[in-house]
């Protein structure tokens, strides 16, 4: 079988119309942030081209809907500005001149956010998210907004206002949310990185369902000003890119850390595998590439701990239900006071355009959720789920566990309602996709998604790992070494 790591698209062929004459060599669908910074301080590419790029690309895959607004005048003035000042900035950010993308509920001055909803589509702020801010200062452009699932409240970003994003892989499939604008940009040379948003998995499921990494730090790791929250317990900016050396140099900047990833060997490293829940009812195909990557890893003299998490599945339903409902409707009111007045929730959800949306947005309009069980889910469930996951680490002396980002790749699009079909059943759509992602998303702990290696007619899918609360930098090194084993035995395959 030919095998590789699916990129449904990647920026090189563009730059080569463009005349840059790049080294064979030196781009590949993989390029990363170094080496374009590299090519740039050489002189063989410039800020300006990377940049019109991505804007001929956005504008060529128009179809996809990736993204919701645009500043193609703004972005090329500042790459020009940025080759500028190349010769003369004598310490230059690690993101000089890289192209990116930002999830259209994460503020970036003088462009819309409209968090993909009717209601917000005039708001523009006048301040960078914190995050954003960083990134800026590091030297990166940020080329649009994209498109993103209604309100973040849902995993297709199938938007009834701004239009269904398609996969990079194929437009007639779903891109997965609810950060699909952004992981399909990546995916499709759009940007070089970009950022979403990641509840309970929104972006490392697009992650994974268009061939890209993925990461959700610690919760609280970034700043979250800024950003059109659905929950303060669970909400976090998600890099993304198209390797982890990349979201890791994303991560280093939001985090104001040393960009610094030490390179690990595999050999003695030691993974959980918790095959109850995670790996149940897989596609097929998922199940056999994850497998595959497990005696690769074994090979490698990875030590496999094949033990569940016990529980899992009751104590992240009980640390999930009650959040987002209550912590909503608290935080979206005091959004349109500050940054829309005169607006109200019911105003907001009576706009609502996405029928699913509307649908769930019903709990948190009506306070369906009481004090006393949001309370109960907070202080009482969460911790239990926070322990469950430490004592494993602990317990069986793992670094972090391994599984499947979602049990199943992406669908057609008319083929996808309240249920899709897996292995012959219909399922839940939204509970299905989201099951694996959820429980360290409640935990609050870091999660980190890969491509697999897939034959070439295949759509993506990612493997996971997850890792202590705070281990962000090692699960990131993890990480990039078992990125480095999968594209290495794919391409001996």
């Amino acid at each position: 079988m030919n095998t590789k790591v699916v990129r449904c698209s990647a920026i090189i062929p563009a730059l080569l119309i463009l005349g840059a004459q790049l080294p064979p060599s030196a781009v590949t669908p993989d390029t990363s942030v170094y080496t374009y910074q590299q090519l740039m301080a050489e002189g063989t590419i410039s800020s300006e081209q990377l940049t019109a790029t991505a804007l001929d690309e956005i504008e060529r895959r128009s179809d996809l809907n990736a993204f919701i607004s645009v500043d193609a005048a703004g972005a090329l003035a500042q790459a020009r500005r940025l080759d500028q000042q190349r010769g003369q900035a004598q310490v230059l950010g690690p993101l000089y001149g890289i192209p990116i993308a930002v999830k259209d509920n994460i503020h970036v001055a003088g462009m819309p956010n409209t968090a993909g909803t009717p209601l917000l589509e005039s708001f523009v702020p006048d301040e960078d998210a914190p995050v954003v801010a960083r990134l800026k200062a590091a030297g990166a452009i940020v080329v649009g907004k994209t498109n993103l699932h209604e309100l973040a409240f849902g995993i297709t970003s199938m938007n009834e206002a701004y239009g269904f994003v398609g996969n990079a892989c194929d437009p007639e499939f779903m891109a997965g949310g609810s950060s699909g604008g952004t992981a399909v940009a990546v995916a499709a040379g759009m940007a070089v990185a970009g950022l979403g948003t990641d509840t309970g998995g929104s972006s490392r499921i697009p992650a994974a369902l268009n061939g890209i990494v993925g990461f959700r730090p610690t919760v609280g790791r970034y700043p979250s000003e800024g950003l059109t929250l659905i929950s303060s317990t669970r909400d976090t900016v998600g890099p993304m890119a198209r390797s982890v050396a990349d979201v890791a140099v994303l991560d280093a900047v939001m985090a104001a850390e040393s960009t610094e990833l030490p390179e690990l060997d595999l050999a003695g490293i030691r993974l959980g595998v918790p095959r109850d829940y995670f790996h149940d009812g897989l596609e097929t195909l998922v199940g056999e590439r994850i497998e595959a990557l497990l005696r690769d890893l074994r090979d490698a003299g990875v030590i496999l701990v094949e033990e569940d998490l016990a529980d899992i599945a009751s104590l992240t339903v009980a640390a999930r239900l009650p959040v987002v409902p209550f912590e909503a409707g608290i935080l979206l009111r005091e959004y349109l006071a500050e940054f829309v007045p005169g607006q109200t929730l019911e105003a907001l959800a009576d706009s609502i355009a996405s029928p699913d949306v509307r649908t769930m947005f019903a709990g948190v309009v009506g306070g369906n959720i009481s004090e006393s069980v949001y309370r109960q889910a907070i202080d009482i469930d969460r911790p239990r789920l926070q322990e469950a996951y430490a004592n494993y680490f602990a317990r069986h002396r793992v670094e972090a566990i391994l599984f499947p980002t979602t049990p199943l790749t992406a669908r057609r699009m008319a083929d996808v309602g309240e249920t899709v079909e897996l292995n012959g059943e219909q399922v839940p759509t939204f509970a299905t996709y989201v099951r694996n992602t959820d429980p360290g998303s409640n935990a609050g702990i870091p999660g980190l998604s890969i491509p697999l290696a897939a034959a070439v007619d295949e759509m993506p899918a990612g493997v996971e790992i997850d890792g202590p609360e705070g281990s962000d930098r090692r699960l990131l090194a993890i990480g990039a070494a078992i990125e480095s084993l999968i594209r290495q035995r794919a391409g001996n395959r």
